[in-house]
């Protein structure tokens, strides 16, 4: 049977336009109090009429831009020497030189993820409100998450919601909480083992807050008559890594979905937030919550964590714990399978592996569920997103690598009851660059991370050669009918 794939007319490029104002450090301590050194002894009156002329030509371009210079300024308060005689608007002016225009999406905005938007209120019968997630890629190759809100109409049309002019970061909430035994067990994985670990963590409570552990370590640290070892520095350093690479962020009311940018905070996301994969997770209790399985990556090691929501306002961010928490492509089931929480995962560069695990934190054991075997596959398999729940089974979309480093994406069918067992597979592929869709940043390139189902049918939103981002539709029973046996 043949599949009759639809190429809609709706195309997401990257616009260098959308800019977010980003701390600027142009050089160290030494160069940085230099430069505030010459901005003190500009005289009051051209200060003002500096002020005047930033504020007019920025103002438009950012929300509440005045706010963000204070607070900067506020960021490098030990460079102000005469911190009394200052004006407010010489402060105005000093956050402004430590800022820059970042250009979020000026390389590219591409590998979308879709998921329902938990609004579904004030549509007409038959259509869907969704989400779309987007790795944007600017200035340095650095990737970010960015977000769209659009809606799948009942005619099957995509309609994707234009963007306002404002980005803003979130902020992170200042003393997230942690609960002791996740937290010592985390610990325990990383191999932080030793009595030192052994006593800041028993000085703390079930739950305990940031401060108390900066406390504690800072507790231990001190009472050692001979000073730490390096042992003891080393668990320490890897303890209070720990704890600030699972955070906590918060938006405001009022910014709009496509304005929130989760923007790469910490050392192992220094150079990018990449290829976030969104899922609509049901809880035990049949309450949702939102995951997203995405790479981190410091510019050498990539390293694959979670990102936790409800309502896309506050995001958790969380590090993935394991031996089989490694590499790329993982990508959460929809709900537990057996009680457990299921995965979908690439160790190895080349196959599909399953993993389970009792706990969303940990994941230990894996086990190989598909290998390539078409010539467009030959170079590498993995998942393109979470696994879609259908009557018939798990129908997971898949990407191959074949000739000419070209990526096509492909579809196979697991049991419902037991994903382990392949059902089906498509021999051939199911969407493959075309001619207009080969040129790019990376040329010869169609990638997914994450379809929808909707009134029987797929929606594939899908990047174009690492640049631009395009959707797709096509009939489920047409998908399924053309699986062979595994």
């Amino acid at each position: 049977m043949s599949i009759h794939l639809k190429r809609t007319p709706t195309i997401l490029k990257p616009d260098q336009s959308r800019v977010l104002l980003r701390p600027f450090t142009p050089g160290d301590s030494q160069r940085v109090g230099g430069i505030v050194d010459r901005i003190m002894l500009l005289p009051e009156d051209q200060v003002g009429a500096l002020m005047d002329g930033i504020s007019a030509e920025f103002s438009q371009r950012h929300h509440k831009i005045r706010k963000v210079f204070r607070e900067r300024c506020q960021q490098i308060h030990e460079w102000l020497s005469a911190d009394g005689d200052i004006s407010e608007q010489r402060r105005l002016l000093i956050g402004s030189y430590f800022l820059a225009e970042y250009s979020l999406e000026s390389a590219a905005l591409f590998n979308p993820s879709i998921v329902p938007h938990p609004d579904q209120t004030g549509l007409p019968t038959g259509a869907l409100r969704f989400i779309l997630s987007l790795r944007a890629t600017g200035e340095g190759h650095v990737s970010s998450i960015t977000f769209r809100t659009g809606i799948i109409h009942p005619d099957q049309r995509i309609e994707v919601l234009s963007t306002t002019g404002f980005l803003t970061e979130p902020r992170q909430i200042p003393n997230p909480r942690y609960e002791k035994a996740l937290f010592a067990r985390k610990l325990s994985e990383l191999g932080l083992i030793g009595e030192f670990t052994r006593r800041v963590i028993n000085k703390l409570g079930e739950s305990f807050a940031l401060e108390e552990l900066r406390a504690s370590l800072q507790t231990q640290q001190f009472r050692l008559p001979d000073g730490m070892t390096q042992e003891d520095q080393e668990e320490a350093q890897g303890i209070w890594m720990l704890a600030r690479s699972n955070y906590e962020v918060q938006f405001q009311p009022e910014q709009q979905l496509c304005e929130r940018i989760l923007f790469p905070a910490t050392p192992s996301q220094r150079n990018g937030i990449e290829d976030a994969r969104f899922v609509c997770f049901r809880n035990d209790d049949g309450t949702h919550v939102y995951y997203a399985t995405f790479t981190a990556y410091d510019g050498r090691v990539v390293v694959p964590e979670l990102v936790e929501t409800s309502d896309f306002f506050h995001f958790r961010f969380i590090t993935l714990n394991g031996p089989a928490a490694e590499n790329k492509g993982m990508a959460l089931f929809p709900r537990k399978i057996g009680g457990l929480y299921a995965m979908l995962s690439r160790q190895d560069n080349e196959n599909i592996y399953l993993m389970f695990s009792d706990n969303v934190h940990f994941w230990n054991e894996r086990s190989v569920l598909l290998k390539p075997a078409f010539p467009w596959e030959l170079v590498q398999l993995g998942n393109c997103g979470s696994p879609i729940e259908t009557n018939a089974g798990w129908l997971v979309l898949s990407h191959g690598v074949g000739p000419m480093r070209k990526y096509c994406i492909g579809a196979f069918l697991l049991d419902r009851d037991d994903p382990a067992k392949v059902i089906g597979r498509l021999r051939e592929p199911l969407l493959q660059p075309n001619r207009d869709e080969r040129k790019g940043y990376v040329p010869n390139v169609v990638y997914t991370c994450g379809a929808l189902l909707h009134n029987s049918e797929l929606i594939i939103p899908y990047g174009l050669a690492d640049h631009a981002t395009g959707f797709s539709t096509v009939p489920l029973a047409e998908v399924l009918a053309a699986m062979e046996p595994e």
